[in-house]
């Protein structure tokens, strides 16, 4: 898959049509949703970037990143977040009998999120679930290791947060050698629960799904727009003015 290097990340050039046909078709497949949180933080800490880089699919998500590829590659590039990748790949899926595993979150909302599922989805292939504790990727790979190895599953989905469920999706592909796919796939599982509101797509595809998720939760995410959104503009434009 092509990539285009925007900021400091190699964001796949692709769309939420591929991703989904990638993850029902294939395996060993990691995929990291990026937007401009993710970016800015790459450019900050080598480490992250080397591990965001590393995974084979680093979706565009969020109008900016998805702005930002299209005029850096000259080609119109849309949306493609985890939210919708969720939905299109488990719908694409039930004629695959493509088979999922749920690893993060907690049991109030990942109970809510199958429940939900099982309700649109009444043939879906559910392989079981895991809530971990609030710990360090390190710690998280060390304590659940021999779980994930032997998770049946043809996708992952991994709802930690970023950075962490990155970093552990990277170190748990490595010790145990899961075939599965895995999907750094961050709120999602909220939202498909139920817990807290998606933006509509509309508004979602102006940009302005920020302000939602701001609003709802502005206490841990208010530095990630009111300080990394500005950043994201600063090295965007540093980018395209040392191109020139």
């Amino acid at each position: 898959m092509k990539t285009t290097k925007v900021l400091q990340t190699n964001i796949s050039e692709t769309n939420i049509n591929e991703v989904s046909n990638i993850l029902n078709s294939s395996t060993n497949q990691r995929v990291a949703i990026c937007n401009a949180n993710t970016l800015v933080r790459s450019v900050r800490n080598s480490y992250i970037k080397e591990t965001i880089n590393s995974f084979t699919i680093k979706t565009p998500d969020g109008f900016p990143v998805a702005k930002a590829l299209s005029i850096i590659s000259k080609q119109k590039f849309l949306r493609v977040d985890g939210y919708n990748v969720f939905l299109k790949t488990i719908e694409d899926g039930l004629s695959k009998n493509s088979s999922h595993y749920f690893f993060g979150s907690n049991e109030y909302i990942t109970k809510l999120m199958i429940n939900n599922l099982e309700k649109l989805y009444p043939e879906i292939q559910i392989r079981g679930y895991m809530c971990p504790e609030i710990m360090e990727p390190d710690l998280l790979v060390e304590k659940y290791k021999d779980e994930i190895k032997n998770i049946n599953a043809d996708i992952i989905w991994v709802s930690l947060g970023f950075p962490k469920q990155e970093i552990f999706i990277d170190k748990i592909i490595k010790i145990t050698k899961n075939n599965s796919n895995f999907v750094g796939i961050g709120g999602v599982f909220e939202w498909v629960a139920g817990t807290k509101k998606k933006a509509p797509e509309w508004a979602a595809n102006m940009g302005f799904e920020w302000l939602l998720r701001l609003i709802q939760d502005p206490k841990r995410l208010y530095k990630r727009y009111l300080i990394d959104n500005i950043l994201f503009v600063f090295y965007f434009l540093r980018q395209v003015f040392f191109r020139r």
